[in-house]
C-alpha cells in the first residue's frame, strides 16, 4: 500500500529569496531541458517525482539539469569520483555576498564583469564562478591545487560560450597559499570565497560519506559511494576547517589593500569562536558573519575586510562604478 501522499511546503523559506531553487524541483521542467536526467526520474513512496539521491549517477544528472534549465549552460560533467554539490546552497553564498556588496554600496549590488571574484578552490564543478556569473555578471578568478579539478572546470568553462572570457582558473602551486601565485602584484579583486575542507583527517570524511550513503540507501551500502565523497583536498586537510580558516586570515591581511571583502563558509559552529579570535588578533576592520541554512543543516560564511571606511569609500566609487544621483 503506498503512503499517503505527502503535504510539502511550496517553498524552502530557509533558502535565500533570490534563489531560484526555492521550489519543489519541476521534474517535468528539468526533463525538458536535460533529457539525460529522464531515466533517472522515480516516483517515490508519496508518488512525487524524484530521483534516487543514493545513486551518484543520478545526483549528477540532476545537478547537470539544473545549471542547464536555471543557470545558461549548455553542458555539465565531473570526472568520476569528485565532489557533486548541492546547488542551491552554493547559490546561498553567492546571493549572501551579493547583500553584502549592496550593504557597502548605497543600497546596489554592483554587477558586470568589472566585478571579480576569486574562488578559493574551485574544484572540478566550477559552481560558484558558473552562479556567479549568470545571476550578477561578475567574473571570476578560480584557483586549485588539483590539476585534474582545473582541467575539468576549464572543460565547463570552454564547452558554455556564456562562460568564455569570464572565468579564468589558475593552479595553486604552494597547497599552503592561498592568495600568493593567485591574485597578481598590484591586481585586486573585490571578494574572495572559499569552501574550506572540513575534516581532519581522511578516515573521517570517508567515515562521515559512509554514514550519509547508508542513510540516503535505507542501509543497504556497504562502502562510502566516491561521488559524494570528493577528492582529500576538497574535504580534509591537517587541522580541519578551523585551521584552514585561520591560515586563511592569516594570509589575507599580507593582502589588505587588495581585496574588499575576504570570506570562508563556516560549517561548524564551534570554530567561530576560533576563526574569530583569528580576525581579532589579524585586526579586521570590520566582521560580518552570516547564517545560511538548507533543510536541516546550518552553516554561515563569516567575511572580513581590512578597507579603513575611507578606504571603502574610495573602492567602491572607482570600482563599482556607483555615480550617487543628485537630489533634484
Amino acid at each position: 500500500m503506498l503512503d499517503k501522499k505527502k503535504k510539502h511546503p511550496k517553498v524552502k523559506a530557509r533558502l535565500h529569496e533570490r534563489n531560484k531553487n526555492r521550489g519543489r524541483y519541476n521534474f517535468k521542467e528539468l526533463v525538458e531541458s536535460c533529457p539525460d536526467l529522464k531515466p533517472f526520474v522515480i516516483l517515490n513512496k508519496y508518488e512525487d517525482e524524484s530521483i534516487d539521491f543514493a545513486n551518484a549517477n543520478a545526483v549528477k544528472m540532476l545537478n547537470k539539469a539544473i545549471l542547464i534549465h536555471f543557470y545558461g549552460l549548455e553542458t555539465w560533467d565531473i570526472p568520476k569520483g569528485y565532489l557533486c554539490p548541492p546547488i542551491p546552497g552554493r547559490a546561498d553564498y553567492i546571493h549572501h555576498i551579493a547583500d553584502l556588496l549592496r550593504q557597502n554600496n548605497y543600497g546596489k549590488i554592483p554587477t558586470g564583469s568589472n566585478i571579480t571574484c576569486l574562488d578559493i578552490g574551485v574544484g572540478a564543478n566550477c559552481i560558484y564562478p558558473i552562479i556567479g556569473n549568470n545571476e550578477y555578471g561578475w567574473s571570476f578568478i578560480g584557483s586549485d591545487i588539483d590539476p585534474v579539478a582545473l582541467k575539468s572546470a576549464d572543460d565547463i568553462i570552454n564547452s558554455n560560450p556564456n562562460l568564455k572570457g569570464n572565468i579564468k582558473c589558475i593552479g595553486q602551486e604552494n597547497p599552503k597559499d592561498f592568495f600568493y601565485g593567485i591574485i597578481p602584484k598590484d591586481g585586486y579583486v573585490d571578494f574572495s570565497i572559499c569552501n574550506p575542507p572540513f575534516y581532519e583527517s581522511a578516515e573521517a570524511a570517508m567515515k562521515e560519506s559512509l554514514r550519509k550513503t547508508k542513510n540516503l540507501s535505507k542501509g543497504k551500502e556497504k562502502e562510502a559511494n566516491l561521488n559524494f565523497a570528493g577528492q582529500s583536498n576538497e574535504l580534509w586537510c591537517e587541522g580541519g576547517e578551523a585551521r584552514f580558516v585561520r591560515n586563511m586570515v592569516n594570509q589575507s591581511k599580507k593582502f589588505a589593500k587588495s581585496c574588499f571583502w575576504f570570506s570562508s563558509l563556516i560549517s561548524k559552529e564551534s570554530n567561530l569562536k576560533n576563526v574569530y579570535q583569528a580576525l581579532k588578533e589579524a585586526n579586521a576592520v570590520k566582521i560580518e558573519i552570516i547564517p545560511m541554512g538548507q533543510g536541516n543543516k546550518k552553516s554561515r560564511i563569516v567575511a572580513w575586510t581590512f578597507l579603513t571606511k575611507e578606504e571603502q569609500q574610495k573602492w567602491k566609487n572607482t570600482r563599482w562604478n556607483v555615480k550617487l544621483k543628485k537630489k533634484d
